[in-house]
């Protein structure tokens, strides 16, 4: 059940990106694009991962993508290319996933 979630809600994060980025006249855009759609796909593969080890890695790797995503999110903020209100709405969208990939990781390495 989890699982779906945060597969639901990494590919939100991921829609509302692509549809800001569209919109963004920023060089960082690029940067946010890959980063936050990497999330989501990272989430997916995980799905079909050969072994736990594998598992956990790309869980790891959709984790790391997430604080990158949070990172050009918070630059765009800081240098007027994001309103406040679309900020705030993809930085608690990108928390939620990032909470949920540090509570799944723990979970898998517990398991092992």
């Amino acid at each position: 059940m989890a699982e779906s979630i945060l597969k639901e809600n990494s590919k939100e994060l991921a829609k509302d990106i692509v549809i800001l980025c569209k919109q963004l006249k920023s060089p960082l855009a690029n940067q946010l694009i890959r980063s936050g759609t990497s999330i989501g796909a990272n989430i997916h593969e995980a799905n079909y991962a050969q072994s736990k080890s594998d598992f956990i890695n790309k869980l790891e790797i959709a984790l790391k993508e997430c604080h990158e995503t949070e990172y050009w999110l918070e630059l765009l903020f800081e240098t007027g290319s994001l309103e406040e209100e679309q900020y705030k709405k993809l930085r608690n969208q990108a928390g939620t996933i990032r909470r949920m990939l540090i509570s799944s990781c723990k979970t898998a390495k517990s398991n092992r």
